[in-house]
Order: structure tokens, then C-alpha cells, then sequence
């Protein structure tokens, strides 16, 4: 044996030595066809399959376990025992119990979702208000629990009612689609009062019948990343051409050729990255498989159902086509690396599974009846998966209403369902049924001819010259020298040399426009779309330092309105002008199989040239201490547009409202379709004056991912964002969506358009020359990077949002006229009570500082000894302070030239002539300070007492407001009913998710994602309180209770004054019923009110 022979062994016997054991769990086909893929990787050395089946029996690596899977603490000690590295789970029942959760906890890997993501497929009254919640498209519905208003509901409503589902999970996979009304309140009376489902039938989710095409389409996701599999359709009817009762599935083929590919990136944006991005906002990362049953009617795609694992017998037609390693998939996904591990599938393969069930399914069925022909079908080259069967003796036989799955794969879709048949036809047992049609109508779909109409789906092709003879043209301009638009045929022509050029390089630019396209189709307002088209591609290629030539642009639309598209050139053209380019094609595509009668998508490309040595992108040039200029933004742009339409959906306004105060005085929508800057004219000469170093616009990642693309790995920018105009459209969207800094920073431009790098010494000159064309600053600087931190580090940009906002507040000459903040004569007295330090003290008091402050420090009341620093802070800034504890009085007194030791003691025991009161009064006035009076809590007998004298001092320093800064008494209900609506309160959690002491060990302990603090206003009930602000906190993989402790510390620094602001404004105030009121139209969001779409409560 050769030397890299022997090596070749040796590395095949590590790689076994280093393999994993893993255990699937369940007993049908497509635990059979997971078992099968994991077995092939050379990383899994045993699959245990429990319980399995006859096909998962003694199957080369394959074998089946006995263990006990539905006692999670039994499960995870077997995991332990037996060396199993990794756990997949296929039945969605065991998902709902929670089993990821458990063996996760308990060290096991386990592959799925948690039992709280699962609720998407465990409770559909869940998944059906979380779909409306995020306005992703599905039928229209509504729950009942009582029988009499479901069937009320039933034959009073204007859609066909009749889809009748138990809510919560059920043994039973059918759904009762009704013929009749009758029918469906017949269905309603079995399943709430007869309880045919159990506790599953609690509730009932009435539907609309939806009619059209239904197919299924899955992804593997890390609650990030989004990988989609190739769409199946199966066949649920029982007979050939869909006839018979519905069962849990048929057969399947995979992939659906009748479906285009731009339907299925918009399955992929729309609906799976959109749910997979809903579920992590809500505090739920989504790990696993998910599969959404859709329909495809003939104006829209719409989800059916969820499906949080693989459907059955989708796995068994899907997984024959992944490429890749089952095994790493997982893994990568379970790591939060699924974009490093993007699967791949085979190509020009269809894959057909034809399932072979017992007579009598999806009813009643005998068991124990001989299965024959395995073998022989195996040599055909199917794969044959087993279901209901299982071993008695040697012999195999059926043991379920599903016992067969026989899958092929061929080059096409009609080989392949010739080879599945035969197959088939190999097998036998007793009254086996079986389809074999499968895939019928995707075969109909290839026999027709290409490019005809097929169904409802239509493809026509409108030339741009056609489109704009049907009405008057609009202005084309924007052409310069090189274009030849106007030659005739079906191309576009341009003369490069006629530009000047010596030795250019061509630089081009494809964009698309995203979620902006969906609020300006909400607004009917299209004009602006072409500048923001135009303006993400020349920005781009203006970061080479290249010069736009041309654009081409493409529009399609499920129904042509001329007006509208005419908008939409026009702006386009007009903004070809203003970036120097020629408009030089336009093409317009009618798909109404793709697209609603309303719903158009817009395209463009771009081409720009550059001298092949004056190409920007040389990071090498970048340095330390070099200077980022920064160009203002003239709004949003194009970015961040999803969280944008979030935020509105939660909140009390529309695009068609007033813009909120400080914004302007156009309709909201308005106002956020303001287009994307064009930089090409104005920079072009300040680029090629050789000073600039980098350039980049600020694009999809906001400031935090833009700025790196230009920045050498060595270095950070360091910005500030004082030095910049912010404009109050951001300040709002972080109120209004309760954002974090790095939410805002990663999001949103939040006023910068795009940043230059410059020399120190030539920053004043390129700032000079920028500012002739553009409103720009100098904004921060570069540093040297440090490991494992961010590249880009904005200081202040949280405290220059919220001072715009205080400006707002304060400001009566730009107070909407919807907001009714009346001016404030003076400022609102605040008495901040604490105990010992007083964590937010400093905050508050540096707060009330502030010009546009509506509070003022009137009072600091400590009620225990301690750390006397606080109340010193507090009296040298001018606050009279209430605490009469020793170290107090002892450091008031520390500079007295006196012999007394113990001054405190001598104060309050000799017979001195003195008040106490008034001797430290004298004392601090010696300092410059503000008189004092006693409030200590182990001077009283009770807490009302002690609740009595501070309620006196209070009046007596005519306080209006009270905040509890770290404050650990509890407060009698007599004095929280006197100041009802006036105490304010911080939590250092995220209430009411988390409530009581230990709030950070309870999150650690939990697992969640985020926590924070909550200010509310104090109740009577403990735990209580109604929310005027909540400030999120990442929880890191490696935070400890001390380091979550201290960043929580600084969210409540930022938090305090904010909700103390809101309510000293007027803005926010305790209404009659116990609950935050706002003022009309300046509703701001906290974490959790934004959950109050969705039906059940929401935990992090």
C-alpha cells in the first residue's frame, strides 16, 4: 500500500473515530428519509431512530431505540449515556412540549424550533394574529369559543366561512373544509361542544375558503439567515385527479416547474424572511425547518398553514436533492451559521414520491398485513421509505394508514413519475392504495408550449415606446454625449469614445427599490421612485470614483396603469438629468400571474467609467487620524424601509396623517418617500481633485455596515453625533419604535447620506469645496481598531435623537397642531427619592439642566445612611437634600475645627440650645447649599408614618412629581393614592415579562435575548404599573449578572429622563382606568405594546 493510500485510511479512521451518534425521533416516513440523509455523511458514524419503523431496523448505520421520548429528563440522561451528539425531532407534538428547550438546557443539541416559536404551527388563533400583525398575506379569518357566535359569524360574513380549524394541536391533521354553511356550523357544534379534538378544540379558527393553486415551500433557518428549498407540491386527495377525502399527503413532486423564479424570490422576501424576521422582533428566534403551506389564487400568494419541521411527505421528496451534508446543515444552522453552510440542490433533477397507503385510510384500516416486493423495487433504483410498518419476525408489515413513500429521481418530471410508478407496482400488500398522477398538473404545465398562457398566469411584454404612445410622453432629458437611444431596433446603443475616455474601466450597478415600493403604492404617490432608483445605483458607482453614463430601467406590473408608469419614467428621466447619465432603455412587463392588478416592482441598471488609475476603493490609502466628512441625507433614503412600515403598522398613525410634531407640515407618507440623494454632480470634481481617499454611500446596514466598506481592517471611524443635523424624522422613529442606539446606527443613515476620507490638512479645503453643492460636516475621525470591536462607534447619537425630541417638547412655536402641548409656565417640581446611592440621581439632575427640560430637581430625599456621595452631588447642584442619617451629618460637619468625635451623636444626645434641623441647615448654608429637613425611616414606628412626614415635606416644597430612583421602601397605598399619577418608578427589566428581585439572574437563567427597564407609573398592586417607557438591552452569550447589571444601569440613565420628560411635558399621563394616556398623535411604542396585535402574551 502506497504512502497516500495508507494516509487516505488512516484519515477515514479518524473521521469515524470523531463521528457523532444521532437520534432521530419519530416513526414515519420522514423520520425514515432524515435517519437516510444523516447516515450518508461521513460525520455521523450511528443514527438511533425512536422509535422507528421496519425501514430504520438494522439498516446499515441506522438502528431503532427504544428510549422513553415524551419524558424529556429520561431523554436527556439516555443523549448523555449513549454519546449523542445531536438530537432532530420530527413531530411538531413533541416540538409543542417543549423538548428542544429541555434537552438544549441539558446540554443535548437538538435541531428545531423552541415551543414557543412552535406555537406558529401548535396554535393557529397564534399564527393567524401573527400573520395579520406583520400584514403577511393569508386568508381571512377569526376565533370563537362559543358555538352560537362561530356559527353566527359563519353565516354572516361576506367570504365563503367555510374552513373550520381546532386552534390548538390536535392528534388529527385534517382540516374540515365544509361544503355548506350548514355544514361548517356542524363542524363548529362537533369540535366546541362535542370536543371530537380535545383541548384541542377549545377555540375554533374559522376561515375563508380560498381557491386556487397550493404548494409548499420550506427553508432551513437560524432565525436570521433564510435558505429556501426547492417548492413541492403534494397531493393531499386520496384518488387520482384529486378526488376523495383529504389526506395528510399522497404523494409530492419536487420542484414545481409551473412556479417563475421572481415568484419565488418573492415567497422568499416576502413571506419566509418576513416570518423568520417577525418571530426575533417579537423576542422569538426561529431554529429549524419551517414550512409554509401557501396558495396561490389569482391575485396573490397567501399562507395556509406552518408546518415547524419538515411536512411529510414533503422530506421525502425534498431531501434526495440536497447536495450538500445533511449533518453540516444542521449544525451550521444550530450555530447561528447558516449563511456560511448555504445548501445546494441538485440541478435539472426532479424528484416524485408516490406514498402507498393501507384501504381504508385516512379512516379506519387493518394492521399486521404482509408487505412484499421491497427488495425488488430497491433494485429499480427508487428509494423506499417506510411509514406505518414494522417487523414481525423476518417478515415486514404494515402497522399505519401511511406504510409507504417510494421516491425517484430522474432528469424530468415525467421520467420520474414513470419510474416512482414502477416502483410502486414492485410492491404489494393487501388493498394497498396508491396515486399515479402525481405531479399532474405540473406535467400539463410542460406539455403546453412555451411562452403561451397557462391558467390564470400571463406574460406579456410591452416595448417602453409602445407604453409611452399610449398617452402623452413624458420629458425624457438626461442624455449626454455617447448615447444613441434614438438609432431604432431592439437594442440600446452607446459610444464610450465619444466620452473622452483614454483607458477606462466600466463600473455598473443593479438595485432594486424593496419596501419604499410598497408605502409609495399605499400612498399613490410614484413620482419619487425613479430618483431613488437612479440615486442607489449612480451613489454606488460613484464609490469607485466613477462617472454615470447611462441608466436602463425595467418595470413590472400585474396590470398596466399607464399613468402610473408614465410617473414613474418620468421621475426616473428627470433624475437621469440631475445625475448627469443618459436614460438610454426602459422596458415594461405585464405579469398578472406575478403580480396583483395594483402591485407593480421597478429595476435598474447603471453604467458608469473611470480612468483605469483614478479608481477609489485603494483602503491601503486610508490612515489614522484621517478625517470622515459627512454629506446630509435628505431623509430616510432607501433603507430601512421594513422596520419604517413596522413601526406605522403599530402605531396610532397613517400615511396619510399629519407629520408628528417637528417633522413638518406634509402627510406622513409623504415625507418618508422624500427620494434619495443624487451625489454625482456635486462630488465628481471634489473626488478627482486627488484629496479624497474613500467614498461610500450610506446604504442597507445604515451606518454601522456602510461606513467598513471602505475602512482597511486595522481601522475604526470614531463619529459624533453632535456634530451633525439630525433631521426630526429619526428622533421620531426612535421614540415612536422604542429603537435602541445601534438599532438606529445599523438601520437608518440617521442624516448622513454618504461619507468622504480625507487628510487632516486638506479637511477644511474638501469640506469647503463639498459644502458649495451640499450640506455637509466633519463628523468624526479614523482610529486605530481594536479586536472584536465594531468598526464604527457614533458617540451621543441616542442623547442628540432625544434632544431633538426634548426641542420638540419644549418648543410651543413648533408644536403640531395635533399635539396640544401646552406651554409650561414653569418648570414641573420633582422630588427624586432614593435609597443610599440613587442609581439614576446623577441622570435626573443632569437632565433637569438641560434648556429644554420641563422638570426641575426640586427636592432629593434620602430615607437610610450610606453612601453620602450622591446627596452631596445633589446639594452642591443647588437640590435641597432630606436625609438626617449619621454619615451625612458627619461629613456635613468633617470640616469643623471642633474636638467632638462624634458630631452626629452630640448633635442628637447633649443638651445643646440648637434645633437639629436648623443647625444643619446652617451648616450647609455655610457651603452654599439648600436648607434640609429630617426624614429617617428608623425614626418612625410604621411605614405611615414615615409615608405622613415625607408626604409634609413634599407639600411643603410644592412638589408635583416624585421619582423613585433606586428608592427600597415600600410605599403605603394611602400615600400612592394621594400622588396617584404623579410617582414615577424604573425596573430593571422588561415588565411584565420579567417581574420581582433578581430580574438579571431570571434572564440569564431564561435564555432570552433582551431585557432592559421599564419606568411606569406606581400602582397600588405590586408588579404593577402602567409602561411610559421601556429602553431594550442585548443579552450577550458571555454577559454574567454583573456585566448585564451595569449596561441595564446605563439603559435607566437614558430611560429616566425621557419618561420624566414625556410626563412633566404633559405628553404622557396615569388615566382613570390605570393605563398610560398620550396625548393624540404622539403615541410612542415601548418593547411590549407593540405585542398587543398578537393573541397571546409575549415573552423575551
Amino acid at each position: 500500500m502506497g504512502a497516500h493510500a495508507l494516509l487516505l485510511v488512516l484519515l477515514r479512521g479518524l473521521e469515524r473515530l470523531m463521528a457523532d451518534r444521532v437520534l432521530v425521533i419519530g416513526s414515519g416516513g420522514r423520520e425514515h428519509a432524515l435517519a437516510w440523509k444523516l447516515a450518508q455523511s461521513p460525520h455521523v458514524k450511528q443514527v438511533l431512530v425512536a422509535p422507528g419503523n421496519a425501514g430504520t431496523a438494522s439498516n446499515g448505520k441506522i438502528s431503532n431505540s427504544a428510549v422513553l421520548v415524551s419524558n424529556h429528563t429520561i431523554l436527556a440522561q439516555f443523549c448523555k449515556d449513549h454519546n449523542i451528539g445531536l438530537v432532530v425531532v420530527g413531530p411538531e407534538t413533541l416540538l409543542g412540549a417543549g423538548i428542544v428547550d429541555d434537552l438544549m438546557s441539558a446540554g443535548v443539541r437538538c435541531f428545531g424550533p423552541s415551543a414557543k416559536a412552535a406555537q406558529l404551527e401548535t396554535n393557529t388563533s397564534f399564527a393567524k394574529a401573527f400573520l395579520d400583525c406583520h400584514r403577511i398575506p393569508t386568508a381571512r379569518w377569526k376565533a370563537f369559543a362559543n358555538p352560537q357566535e362561530a356559527c353566527s359569524f359563519i353565516t354572516s360574513t361576506d367570504f365563503p366561512a367555510l374552513v373550520i380549524k381546532a386552534s390548538g394541536q390536535a392528534a388529527r391533521k385534517e382540516i374540515i373544509i365544509a361544503a355548506s354553511k350548514e355544514e361548517a356550523c356542524r363542524a363548529v357544534q362537533e369540535i366546541l361542544q362535542d370536543r371530537v379534538f380535545g383541548e384541542a378544540g377549545e377555540t375554533v379558527v374559522i376561515e375563508e375558503l380560498l381557491e386556487g393553486e397550493e404548494l409548499s415551500c420550506l427553508c432551513f433557518t437560524d432565525g436570521v439567515t433564510v435558505a429556501p428549498m426547492p417548492l413541492v407540491q403534494a397531493h393531499k386527495r386520496l384518488i387520482d385527479g384529486d378526488k376523495g377525502p383529504n389526506t395528510a399527503g399522497m404523494g409530492a413532486y419536487c420542484p414545481a416547474p409551473q412556479v417563475p423564479e421572481a415568484l419565488l424570490e418573492k415567497i422568499k422576501d416576502s413571506i419566509l424572511q418576513h416570518v423568520v424576521d417577525g418571530m426575533r422582533q417579537q423576542g422569538t428566534t426561529y431554529v429549524g425547518v419551517l414550512q409554509t403551506g401557501l396558495m396561490r389564487t389569482k391575485d396573490d400568494v397567501k399562507i395556509l398553514n406552518f408546518n415547524c419541521h419538515f411536512g411529510d411527505p414533503q422530506c421525502q421528496v425534498i431531501l434526495p436533492l440536497l447536495k450538500n451534508d445533511f449533518y453540516e446543515v444542521i449544525q451550521a444552522t444550530i450555530d447561528g451559521k447558516l449563511c456560511s453552510c448555504m445548501p445546494a440542490w441538485s440541478e435539472n433533477r426532479t424528484a416524485v414520491s408516490v406514498v402507498m397507503a393501507s384501504e381504508g385510510y385516512p379512516g379506519d384500516y387493518a394492521k399486521g398485513l404482509e408487505v412484499t416486493g421491497l427488495r425488488q423495487a430497491r433494485e429499480l433504483g427508487v428509494e423506499v421509505f417506510h411509514a406505518g410498518t414494522a417487523m414481525q419476525g423476518d417478515k415486514v408489515v404494515t402497522d399505519g394508514g401511511r406504510v409507504l413513500t417510494v421516491t425517484a429521481i430522474k432528469e424530468d418530471l415525467m421520467s420520474a413519475l414513470e419510474e416512482a410508478n414502477k416502483g410502486v407496482a414492485a410492491i404489494w400488500f393487501k388493498g394497498a392504495i396508491f396515486r399515479k398522477d402525481i405531479g399532474y398538473r405540473a406535467i400539463a404545465f410542460l406539455q403546453r408550449s412555451v411562452g403561451l398562457v397557462h391558467g390564470d398566469v400571463s406574460v406579456y411584454t410591452l416595448t417602453s415606446n409602445a407604453l409611452v404612445n399610449q398617452s402623452e410622453p413624458p420629458t425624457v432629458t438626461g442624455s449626454r454625449s455617447g448615447s444613441h437611444a434614438d438609432l431604432g431596433g431592439s437594442t440600446d446603443l452607446f459610444d464610450l469614445k465619444a466620452t473622452g475616455y483614454d483607458d477606462p474601466i466600466l463600473v455598473s450597478r443593479t438595485k432594486g427599490i424593496g419596501t419604499k415600493l410598497q408605502i409609495a403604492q399605499m400612498c399613490k404617490k410614484h413620482d419619487t421612485l425613479g430618483q431613488d432608483l437612479v440615486a442607489m445605483c449612480v451613489n454606488d458607482i460613484l464609490a469607485q470614483g466613477a462617472e454615470p453614463l447611462f441608466f436602463l430601467s425595467y418595470f413590472a406590473c400585474g396590470k398596466l396603469d399607464t399613468e402610473v408608469a408614465q410617473a414613474v419614467i418620468a421621475g426616473t428621466a428627470e433624475a437621469c438629468k440631475k445625475a448627469g447619465c443618459a436614460l438610454l432603455g426602459r422596458e415594461t412587463a405585464e405579469l398578472p400571474g406575478i403580480y396583483s392588478p395594483r402591485e407593480y416592482d421597478l429595476a435598474g441598471f447603471a453604467v458608469g467609467a473611470v480612468e483605469r488609475g483614478q479608481m477609489f476603493l485603494q483602503l491601503e490609502r486610508v490612515a489614522e487620524g484621517d478625517v470622515v466628512i459627512g454629506l446630509a441625507s435628505s431623509g430616510i433614503h432607501s433603507h430601512g424601509f421594513s422596520l419604517v412600515r413596522k413601526i406605522l403598522l403599530m402605531s396610532s398613525l397613517h400615511y396619510s396623517s399629519p407629520v408628528p410634531g417637528g417633522c413638518g407640515d406634509q402627510p406622513l407618507g409623504e415625507l418618508l418617500l422624500t427620494p434619495t440623494k443624487i451625489y454625482s454632480k456635486a462630488l465628481l470634481p471634489v473626488l478627482r481633485s486627488g484629496h479624497v481617499k474613500a467614498f461610500a454611500p450610506i446604504a442597507g446596514g445604515g451606518l454601522l455596515e456602510s461606513i467598513p466598506r471602505i475602512l482597511p481592517e486595522s481601522f475604526s471611524v470614531f463619529l459624533d453625533a453632535y456634530s451633525w443635523r439630525i433631521p426630526e424624522i429619526f428622533s421620531w422613529l426612535q421614540t415612536e419604535g422604542n429603537l435602541s442606539e445601534e438599532e438606529m446606527a445599523r438601520t437608518f443613515n440617521c442624516g448622513i447620506g454618504a461619507v468622504l476620507m480625507t487628510d487632516k490638512e486638506m479637511a477644511q479645503q474638501v469640506l469647503k469645496d463639498v459644502q458649495r453643492h451640499e450640506e455637509a460636516w466633519l463628523i468624526g475621525n479614523v482610529v486605530p481598531s481594536h479586536t472584536g470591536s465594531s468598526h464604527v462607534k457614533v458617540k451621543n447619537l441616542l442623547k442628540a435623537l432625544q434632544l431633538k425630541r426634548f426641542q420638540f417638547l419644549q418648543s410651543t412655536a413648533d408644536v403640531d397642531s395635533h399635539l396640544h402641548v401646552e406651554p409650561k409656565k414653569s418648570k414641573v417640581k420633582v422630588a427624586v427619592l432614593i435609597s443610599g446611592t440613587g442609581t439614576n440621581l446623577a441622570a435626573l439632575i443632569a437632565y433637569a439642566k438641560e434648556p429644554a427640560s420641563c422638570a426641575q430637581i426640586a427636592l432629593v430625599i434620602s430615607n437610610k445612611s450610606g453612601d453620602v456621595e450622591e446627596l452631596r452631588n445633589a446639594a452642591r447642584a443647588g437640590i435641597p437634600t432630606r436625609d438626617r442619617s449619621k454619615n451625612f451629618v458627619n461629613h456635613i460637619f468633617s470640616h469643623e475645627k471642633i474636638t467632638r468625635k462624634h458630631p452626629f451623636k452630640e448633635y442628637c444626645c447633649t443638651g445643646w440650645q440648637m434645633n437639629f434641623n436648623d443647625a444643619i441647615d446652617q451648616r450647609l448654608a455655610t457651603f452654599g447649599m439648600r436648607p434640609t429637613r429630617v426624614v429617617d425611616h428608623k425614626l418612625y414606628g410604621s411605614r405611615s408614618e414615615f409615608d405622613c412626614t415625607i408626604d409634609r415635606v413634599l407639600e411643603e416644597f410644592s412638589v408635583e412629581l416624585i421619582c423613585l430612583a433606586g428608592f427600597m421602601r415600600i410605599l403605603s397605598s394611602a400615600f400612592i393614592r394621594k400622588w396617584n399619577g404623579k410617582i414615577l418608578n424604573i425596573c430593571p427589566s422588561l415588565l411584565p415579562s420579567v417581574k420581582g428581585g433578581n430580574a438579571h439572574k431570571q434572564v440569564l437563567q431564561a435564555g432570552v435575548k433582551v431585557t432592559g427597564c421599564t419606568v411606569h407609573f406606581v400602582l397600588e398592586e405590586a408588579n404593577t404599573g402602567a409602561i411610559i417607557l421601556q429602553e431594550p438591552v442585548s443579552v450577550n452569550t458571555d454577559d454574567t449578572e454583573e456585566t448585564l447589571l451595569e449596561r441595564v444601569k446605563e439603559a435607566e440613565c437614558r430611560a429616566f429622563p425621557v419618561a420624566l420628560q414625556l410626563v412633566a411635558s404633559g405628553v404622557v399621563r396615569l388615566g382613570a382606568d390605570g393605563k398610560t394616556c398620550w396625548k393624540q398623535g404622539t403615541h410612542s411604542l415601548t418593547h411590549y405594546e407593540k405585542q398587543d396585535c398578537i393573541s397571546s402574551s409575549t415573552t423575551l
